[in-house]
C-alpha cells in the first residue's frame, strides 16, 4: 500500500520529466543523426560555425576574467567597509538581475547605439557619431553589466562569511598583505570564485536576448543557433550546434563542482 501511494505521488512529477525533459532532450539527440552522422561534428568541420563558437567562447572568458575581478574587488570592498548607505548601494548594484537580457541589450543601445547618448555626445564635440553597441564592444559590456551584480553579491556574501580569526593570527605572526592574501583569502575565496565563475560562463555561452539585441556584427552561437532553424529550416544542424553549446557548458559547470568540492556543488 505504502509503495502504490508512492508510486501515484512520484507519478505526476515523472511524467512532466519524461514529456517536458527525457522527450525533448533525446529528440534533440537523435535529430541531426537523420542528416548524416557528420552533421554532429559541423561546429568543427564548418568554419563559419567553427568561428561562431570560437567568438562565443573568446567572449565568455573575457566577461568571465572581467565580473571576476571586478566583482571581487567591490564584494570585498563591501563587505569589510561599513558606511552610511551601505545596503542601498548593495541593493542598486544587484539590480541588473531583475532584467531580462533584451532589456540590458536595450541599455546598451542607448549608451552606446545609433542615437545613444556617446554618439551624440561626440557629434556634439567633434562633428561624428561614435557607436560601440553593436559589436564586439557592445556585447562584452552588456555581458559584463548583466553578469557583474552576481559576482558582487557572492563575494560580498563570501567575504563576510569568513573567519576573521586566520586572517587577524596571520597578521600577528608578521605576515605581509600579500602573504594574508595569498594564505587566507585565496583559498577561503576559492570555491567561490569557481561557483561564480562557472555560472557566469555558462550564462554568457547561451545568452540570446542580449545577443539578439546587439549582435549584428559579431556572431554568436545562440543568434547562429537561432539563424539556423528560424531563418532555414536546418532543425538538424541547429540541434547539432546545440548539442555542442550544451556539452560545452555542461563540462564547464562539472568541473567547476568536481574542483570546488561539496560546498561548490551546493552552491552552484
Amino acid at each position: 500500500m505504502r509503495r502504490r501511494l508512492i508510486a501515484l505521488c512520484l507519478a505526476p512529477a515523472a511524467a512532466l520529466f519524461f514529456a517536458f525533459w527525457l522527450l525533448p532532450m533525446a529528440w534533440l539527440v537523435a535529430l541531426p543523426a537523420g542528416k548524416g552522422w557528420s552533421t554532429y561534428f559541423a561546429v568543427l568541420t564548418s568554419p563559419r560555425y567553427a568561428s561562431s563558437l570560437a567568438n562565443t567562447v573568446a567572449l565568455s572568458l573575457a566577461v568571465t576574467a572581467a565580473t571576476l575581478a571586478l566583482g571581487a574587488a567591490v564584494g570585498l570592498y563591501l563587505a569589510r567597509t561599513r558606511f552610511a548607505g551601505r545596503r542601498a548601494l548593495l541593493s542598486v548594484l544587484t539590480l541588473p538581475l531583475s532584467f531580462p537580457g533584451v532589456i540590458v541589450g536595450f541599455f546598451m543601445i542607448l549608451l552606446g547605439g545609433r542615437q545613444g547618448a556617446v554618439a551624440q555626445a561626440a557629434e556634439a564635440l567633434t562633428g561624428e557619431r561614435i557607436t560601440f553597441a553593436y559589436g564586439l564592444a557592445g556585447l562584452f559590456l552588456a555581458y559584463l553589466y548583466f553578469s557583474l551584480p552576481r559576482a558582487i553579491a557572492s563575494y560580498t556574501a563570501a567575504a563576510q562569511a569568513m573567519d576573521l580569526q586566520l586572517e587577524e593570527a596571520a597578521r600577528s605572526l608578521g605576515a605581509s598583505r600579500w602573504r594574508i592574501l595569498r594564505d587566507v583569502w585565496v583559498p577561503a575565496l576559492t570555491p567561490t570564485t569557481l561557483a561564480c565563475g562557472a555560472i557566469v560562463f555558462a550564462t554568457a555561452m547561451g545568452a540570446f536576448g542580449t545577443a539578439f539585441t546587439l549582435a549584428s556584427k559579431f556572431e554568436v552561437l545562440p543568434i547562429t543557433i537561432y539563424n539556423e532553424f528560424t531563418n532555414y529550416a536546418n532543425f538538424a544542424l541547429a540541434a547539432s550546434l546545440s548539442i555542442a553549446l550544451g556539452l560545452m557548458t555542461w563540462v564547464v559547470l562539472f568541473l567547476a563542482r568536481r574542483l570546488g568540492g561539496p560546498a561548490l556543488g551546493a552552491g552552484a
